[in-house]
């Protein structure tokens, strides 16, 4: 029996046109499952629906502002009408705009509290109602290195990675009874456009010097643990937070 078999089960991803959200969609895909991709960006979604389908799986384009909770609403019913049930929802929506913290404005603040930590709540909750009622039902969050470990210029991305650590945990113990497994992914300096902490030599070379594998993570680091937390074989793991970071917070 293969514990990490995904086949035929239906999968939320959103923040999937780009970056690690793409690669955990279509490595998804590789484990069998069929998706429903969810970004902002309309081109971006149907580039990957045509990347899935070729795998011989299917894919729900959703164009969704997670911040918009009636656009969070219309993402999931369109989800249940096309598959009937949700199995699994990766949390995967996150920007960061790092400024030094006294020069914060509220509208930065707002922008990033509201995408990455009020979006994964309430597509976390408008998604467990529907797994409620089957009494099953996977949700994995994608938090970060910087919910451990301080780097200056991130104090609200950092607030809200931490937010998500725990906001994983508290689910997990409110849902536990109704089947539902809350787990978080939590990578370090991976390598993608939006990835502003490797943006200069000096910035790569100091965030290289953090870790002790020696090496900076790709989109692909972030597929296992994500179709681990997915699958039967993560079956008694429940509020973890799973480091995905080349050991960047032992040291």
């Amino acid at each position: 029996m293969n514990l990490f078999d995904l086949s035929d089960r239906s999968v939320i991803v959103t923040g999937a046109g780009r970056g690690i959200g793409r690669a955990l969609a279509l490595g998804l895909a590789q484990a069998g499952a069929n998706l429903v991709i969810c970004a902002r960006s309309r081109s971006e979604l149907e580039s990957l629906a045509n990347q899935v389908e070729q795998m011989g799986r299917k894919a729900l384009v959703a164009v969704t502002d997670i911040r918009q909770r009636d656009q969070v609403d219309g993402m999931v019913q369109a989800a249940l009408a096309q598959y009937g049930c949700i199995d699994i929802l990766v949390n995967n929506v996150g920007i960061a705009l790092p400024q030094p913290a006294e020069q914060i404005t509220e509208e930065a603040w707002d922008e990033v509290v509201d995408t990455n930590l009020k979006g994964t709540f309430f597509v976390s909750q408008a998604v467990a109602r529907a797994m409620i009622s089957r009494r099953r039902g996977v949700i994995i969050n994608l938090a970060s290195e910087l919910a451990f470990v301080a780097l200056p210029g991130y104090a609200c991305y950092s607030a809200t990675k931490a937010g998500i650590v725990m906001l994983t945990r508290a689910l997990a113990a409110e849902w536990a009874r109704y089947g539902i497994r809350v787990n978080a992914v939590a990578p370090a300096a991976v390598q993608t456009e939006a990835n502003s902490v490797l943006a200069t030599e000096d910035d790569r070379a100091q965030a290289l010097a953090r870790l002790p594998i020696g090496r900076f993570g790709s989109v692909q680091d972030m597929v296992g643990a994500v179709i681990y937390l997915a699958s039967d074989a993560a079956s008694y793991v429940l509020g973890e937070t799973i480091m995905v970071d080349g050991g960047r917070v032992i040291i």
